[in-house]
């Protein structure tokens, strides 16, 4: 396995250290605390770590105050320790911050080990929680673009659908074929990891709910899912019959003109001509003849929802595509 460091192991090093630094510069009790703060805090996105050192924040205020009732009213014992977090644990889950149970715990134990509530102790913990969890944000504020990454997605994603239909259209002339269905697998993974790529970038924008790349996957994801219930009626046709050479053909057009560009009306007309002409071609003389072209005209009624769904996208403006052709599905 590759060693690497990434970009968020480096700021959890150097944000640690730092807060250390600054705690202890400023004199206060238990300073490594403040790096313990920071590595909890920094996350994979701006707006989780933002909501991290909220939760934090918020926990570790509710435990200094639980910590003085309990101790200072009851006593300083283990076992108050275990009636305090009894209380303490489902108050802060109802205030929806129990991500900061653990930090706040240890804030908990600092209150415990000093043996007496006072000023100065609060002001100390609330130093300590305060440049960890700023340092975190801090840290944070710089996240790498992943428009490239984004941007390679779109291209894999969009070259196994190109392989996909080819080998539909090879079925299709050939009414035989010996494709293992690898694609279909490597495009479910590059769609997860997509979309998972695409929540990122929103995440790391505060004011962006959803982004085009997010949209643009969706509508691949819905895409993908006809590709897949259409397949069993395609590799089924129990005959080989004129109009499948025709999809067959329309197919392999269709191949061509997979990128993210934003109108699919050449291919939805096309479709509609096929259609027509399927509907003034001669009727079945046999079962089989009927079968194989029942399933002919329910993979085109798929077809023509696989365009439908991206009809309404306005497209992205990437860089190797900005000079594709607008016939794009």
């Amino acid at each position: 396995m590759k060693f690497r460091i990434g970009y968020r192991t480096l700021k959890t090093a150097l944000g640690t250290a730092l807060a250390i630094v600054i705690a202890q510069f400023f004199g206060f009790d238990n300073y490594v605390s403040a790096g313990i703060l920071t590595i909890l805090c920094i996350q994979v996105t701006k707006k989780r770590s933002l909501q991290a050192s909220w939760h934090r924040f918020l926990a570790c205020v509710i435990a200094m105050a639980f910590s003085a009732v309990f101790f200072e009213g009851i006593m300083y014992h283990p076992i108050v320790i275990g009636l305090l977090l009894l209380f303490f644990i489902p108050t802060v889950v109802m205030f929806r911050a129990k991500e900061g149970v653990v930090s706040s715990s240890v804030i908990i134990m600092h209150i415990y080990s000093a043996g007496k509530v006072t000023a100065d102790l609060l002001i100390n913990e609330l130093g300590i929680i305060t440049i960890g969890i700023g340092v975190a944000l801090i840290m944070n504020l710089y996240m790498p673009s992943v428009d490239n990454k984004l941007e390679e997605c779109q291209r894999e994603i969009e070259a196994q659908f190109k392989k996909i239909f080819r080998e539909i259209a090879l079925y299709l002339r050939k009414n035989d074929s010996d494709w293992d269905g690898r694609e279909l697998t490597e495009t479910a993974r590059l769609i997860e990891k997509a979309k998972s790529l695409a929540i990122q970038d929103v995440e790391n924008h505060f004011l962006r709910d959803e982004n085009l790349y997010y949209q643009y996957f969706k509508i691949r994801e819905k895409q993908f899912e006809i590709i897949e219930r259409v397949l069993p009626s395609v590799t089924s046709i129990p005959k080989h019959v004129e109009q499948a050479n025709m999809v067959a053909d329309f197919v392999e057009t269709l191949s061509k003109g997979i990128h993210p560009g934003n109108t699919v009306l050449f291919y939805l007309e096309k479709l509609l001509r096929m259609r027509t002409e399927f509907e003034n071609m001669e009727l079945p003389k046999t079962r089989e003849e009927f079968e194989a072209r029942a399933s002919l005209l329910h993979f085109v009624n798929e077809m023509e929802q696989f365009l439908l769904l991206k009809r309404s996208f306005k497209g992205l403006n990437t860089g190797k595509n900005k000079n594709q052709p607008s016939e794009a599905n």
